[in-house]
């Protein structure tokens, strides 16, 4: 017997700030989908190397750290969690977002998200 399944469509908009913006809210939505549970912090980091390219030169992670009040240190152990998570990779001698989750995010994002039973 087939059961009638009510399909739920539901829209919200949510204006950012800038491409950092953008990709912090991306990077945290698929945070909580996938429960992964990254910190803040991770989020910035990942979205920040996602804008940026990489991670991997010193002025680069000194413009994170400026920019959140970071140190090199904790970048470092960021990335090796990351790293071990999946969502970092090496590219030879660059470390990047892991290109399956990475967008353009100058663009405007629309994502659509199925939760399905079973």
């Amino acid at each position: 017997m087939e059961t009638n399944k009510k399909i739920v469509v539901q829209k919200l908009k949510k204006p950012v700030s800038d491409n950092y913006a953008c990709a912090e809210k991306y990077y945290s939505l698929l945070s909580s989908l996938n429960e992964l549970k990254l910190t803040t912090r991770e989020i910035q980091l990942i979205a920040f190397t996602a804008i940026k390219g990489n991670i991997s030169y010193a002025n680069i992670r000194n413009e994170f750290c400026a920019k959140y009040r970071s140190s090199a240190p904790t970048i470092n152990n960021l990335i090796s969690k990351l790293k071990r998570m999946g969502v970092f990779v090496k590219d030879g001698t660059k470390v990047k977002v892991n290109p399956l989750i990475i967008l353009n995010f100058e663009n405007d994002i629309v994502l659509q998200i199925t939760v399905t039973h079973g």
